[in-house]
């Protein structure tokens, strides 16, 4: 019984399709009971940027199908979740009409699988005044990271770009860096920021160069990038952008003598086949979540809930993963509640005291840290490296050595969350 303000039904970028045949086992969601929910719906909303220059909804996707398989569980201890999901088309302007019209016409107790470039600066402030808790799937912009009610299961842009320059230096012999990364306030140069700090913290060399994504000459990028001689190129840019700056970069023969590394944006299973062997062995992406085919039971639920419950064309990608978390993180939580008793005070109570949220697609346990001004909780990765038309895995999970995190990590510590 959801309802949909803004219907998503294109796939988004990265569709990693599985067969239905391949997962025998029946998804388990929620109270698990085979009863379908009947009682006084719970209002679950989320901001998405479906339409405008590329459709982002994934995560809102995953979030959708996880909650249908709850309503057709049980529910919420017999009450159904009404999802209510909103498409911001990119435009912050309309971000704050949808959140408002959710949080405060609808009485949202929670909102969860938002996954936006925009609304998470336009709507940060409202949250935090509503009292009202966003468990994001995908966070892109500073802004996604920096506020106290929104809290992105994903590890964020800049954790991950670091997190790939990080694995240039300390196991393939890397001491100088480029980042590219685009020329969007609080996205590219906050990404590329990390990469300068994290090297200079270890004792070597990076720069930065902000491409402006509407006129992209990729030539002439890599040239540039080539000119600082650097040991490694590290790409914080959409699958669109990064895929012609390789190709360039492999017309320049660069792929040979320069190691390229791509943040989790890279990390989709069509990357390795479009770029061909050339590129096997020779271009490494950090992974924010576990590998997409992994076998863990949490990873195989994910695909057993999509195919049960998503369309045929929804993305089985990073992005629906981070959805399908989204949706179990607030579904957990819920479920320790009087069902009677549910409103948007005591959900974002029980996200606060909830304990750290397990998962074999997180590398670390993820938290909401209840009273804290920002929130990054995901910050332990993996890398894979392409290999023969795929993705290899080649790491275990890692911490970020980002220096931005020292407040994240003293939480932490203070806390008794290991990471």
């Amino acid at each position: 019984m959801n309802k949909i303000i803004a219907q998503c039904t294109a796939a988004c970028v990265g569709t990693f399709m599985f067969s239905g045949a391949a997962f025998a086992a029946a998804p388990e969601c929620g109270l698990n009971n085979g009863t379908p929910a009947t009682g006084a719906p719970i209002i679950i909303g989320a901001i998405t940027g479906k339409t405008g220059p590329d459709d982002f909804s994934a995560a809102t996707k995953s979030a959708n199908a996880y909650f249908d398989c709850v309503n057709a569980n049980g529910g919420i201890n017999g009450r159904p979740v009404e999802y209510q999901i909103g498409d911001d088309q990119w435009n912050p302007e309309i971000a704050t009409q949808l959140a408002a019209k959710i949080v405060n016409d609808e009485g949202a107790v929670a909102m969860a699988g938002s996954s936006s470039f925009v609304e998470c600066g336009a709507n940060a402030d409202l949250y935090k005044t509503a009292g009202i808790v966003s468990v994001a799937g995908v966070g892109v912009p500073r802004e996604c990271f920096s506020a106290s009610n929104y809290a992105p299961v994903n590890a964020g842009p800049r954790v991950s770009t670091v997190a790939a320059a990080q694995y240039a230096g300390e196991e393939l012999g890397a001491k100088s860096f480029v980042c590219i990364g685009p020329n969007i306030p609080n996205v590219g140069p906050w990404s590329c920021d990390g990469v300068k700090v994290w090297a200079e913290s270890a004792g070597f060399t990076a720069s930065s160069i902000l491409i402006d994504p509407a006129t992209l000459d990729a030539a002439s990028v890599v040239l540039q990038a080539a000119s600082y001689a650097p040991d490694a190129i590290v790409l914080s840019l959409p699958k669109g952008l990064m895929l012609p700056i390789l190709t360039a970069a492999e017309e320049q023969g660069q792929n040979e003598t320069i190691k390229f590394l791509s943040a989790a944006s890279g990390y989709d299973v069509t990357v390795p086949a479009t770029l061909g062997t050339a590129w096997d062995g020779r271009f490494w992406v950090n992974m924010e979540f576990n590998a997409l085919a992994s076998e863990g039971a949490d990873n195989q639920n994910w695909l057993a809930v999509m195919d049960a419950y998503a369309a045929a064309d929804a993305p089985r990608d990073t992005f629906s993963q981070a959805g399908y978390l989204a949706a179990r993180v607030v579904t957990d939580a819920m479920l320790t509640l009087d069902p009677a008793k549910i409103d948007r005070a005591a959900v974002t109570e029980a996200l606060g005291k909830a304990a750290a949220f397990k998962s074999d697609i997180f590398c670390a346990d993820w938290y909401y840290g209840a009273g804290e001004s920002r929130q990054n909780a995901n910050h332990t990765t993996r890398m894979s490296v392409a290999e023969n038309g795929t993705w290899k895995a080649v790491s275990e999970c890692a911490p970020s050595g980002d220096p931005e995190l020292s407040d994240i990590l003293a939480y932490e510590a203070a806390n008794g969350i290991g990471k």
